[in-house]
């Protein structure tokens, strides 16, 4: 059988290596040099492109690095997560205290409404032949209008006093003007 010798793509014939073993293998490939120009260009191009990546990669690995670097702790110092858990617990914690507060000013304006709190004083000559206003009637109320009335009558010789019990700003005894009086100015908060 007739030795073919193998020849590359511009003719030159290629070198024979290991004798009949190497006829085996396919011959080297020649390549157009416009094809070859075209393939070193597309290798150039993908490879500038893995390092971009590869940069744009490295700079979005140092900037997590830095964000977990400012929620890590350093020694002993708190870690930002745990400052935000630590706040956020106190939060919840003033956030009771506030509900707690607020059903105590419920109770209490409630019980305020009970107190006393609504007074007036009318003083008055109780005697045409005396003076000074030295009498008086004092209305003491709550927010309902329920109190009592204090009524002091100063006369020359004696001085007599009288308690009259209101309900919503009314008494079942029979009141003076000035008792009357001193229960408008009581309920309007003004004497």
């Amino acid at each position: 059988m007739p030795s073919r010798q193998r020849t590359s793509g511009s003719g030159r014939p290629l070198p024979v290596v290991g004798g009949a073993a190497s006829r085996d293998y396919p011959a080297a490939v020649s390549l157009d040099p416009a094809a070859r120009d075209v393939l070193v260009v597309v290798s150039l191009a993908v490879g500038v492109l893995g390092l971009l990546i590869g940069l744009i990669a490295l700079v979005s690995v140092r900037r997590m690095r830095r964000d977990v670097t400012l929620l890590a702790a350093d020694g002993d110092a708190d870690s930002f997560l745990a400052a935000v858990a630590r706040k956020t617990e106190e939060v919840q914690g003033l956030r009771r205290e506030v509900d707690d507060l607020s059903a105590l000013l419920a109770r209490t304006r409630t019980e305020l409404a009970d107190a006393l709190r609504h007074v007036s004083v009318v003083r008055y000559d109780a005697f045409g032949d005396m003076g000074g206003r030295l009498s008086f009637s004092a209305a003491l109320l709550d927010d309902g209008g329920d109190g009592l009335v204090l009524t002091s009558i100063h006369g020359r010789a004696e001085t007599r006093s009288y308690i009259k019990g209101i309900k919503s700003g009314a008494s079942e005894a029979s009141l003076s003007p000035e008792e009357l009086q001193a229960i408008q100015f009581a309920l309007r908060g003004t004497s």
